[in-house]
């Protein structure tokens, strides 16, 4: 069950085999959600933290008015609430997008994992940096891109993010959102984020078909997008 963490973890820094074994030992209980389920309700005080094995999940916020806003995309390998062990109380729910299966790792076995093995923990600490990285660079988009190179750049970072975990498959991995849900992540409606999308199209880039988004010119997306993997510190170096 912790394949896609592992896979993850090494993608930063070289994994023991006691740290592998360690973290396989700290799963207390797993659970499958259906879609649309929260998997972290807002305001609650989680006691465990989530491991997404399987399936896209999605940290939002719902205004007043009932609009929502996805503030991240979550794959498998994601620790989707690490930050709740020191936080406490969660400011925002996460929900499944697909069906998913999670692993919920204890806050009391975090906590000695804190004390007694220092390199582990600054790889869980690094993976709630990089999170923060992505936040920055989800803003910088919503803030200062045009919708469709916007889009363009997200479908560069999901690409990269699964493929780290083995998710794709040559070019190609699952996108299962429906236009309703992506356009909570941009934060647009459905008929501007439909307008960027045929943009894209003639733009013969990439091609959603389906769930299934397959890149056809990698390069060319890249330069288009104006994306550099530099935010997922990808870089195998010791931590």
């Amino acid at each position: 069950m912790i394949e896609s963490l592992v896979l993850k973890l090494e993608s930063h820094d070289v994994v023991s085999v006691a740290e592998k074994s360690l973290l396989q030992s700290m799963i207390t209980q797993d659970k499958n959600f259906s879609a649309d389920e929260d998997l972290v309700v807002e305001g609650s005080r989680p006691r465990y933290s989530t491991l997404l094995v399987e399936g896209f999940a999605a940290r939002y916020k719902v205004l007043e008015n009932g609009s929502r806003q996805i503030t991240s995309l979550h794959v498998p390998g994601d620790f989707v609430d690490l930050h709740a062990f020191p936080l406490k109380v969660m400011d925002h729910g996460i929900v499944a997008l697909t069906p998913c299966r999670i692993a919920l790792f204890d806050h009391n076995d975090i906590n000695m994992v804190t004390e007694r093995f220092p390199h582990l923990t600054r790889l869980l600490w690094l993976q709630t940096l990089i999170d923060g990285s992505i936040h920055r660079e989800w803003i910088v988009g919503m803030g200062r891109r045009p919708k469709k190179i916007h889009l363009a750049h997200l479908i560069c970072e999901l690409f990269i993010r699964l493929q780290v975990v083995g998710q794709t498959r040559d070019n190609s991995f699952s996108f299962p959102l429906t236009q309703a849900e992506l356009s909570d992540v941009m934060g647009i409606s459905v008929v501007h984020l439909n307008k960027s999308l045929q943009m894209l199209r003639r733009e013969n880039l990439f091609k959603w078909a389906g769930k299934i988004v397959t890149i056809l010119d990698w390069e060319r997306l890249k330069e288009y997008a104006d994306f550099s993997p530099l935010y997922l510190n990808l870089s195998v170096e010791p931590r």
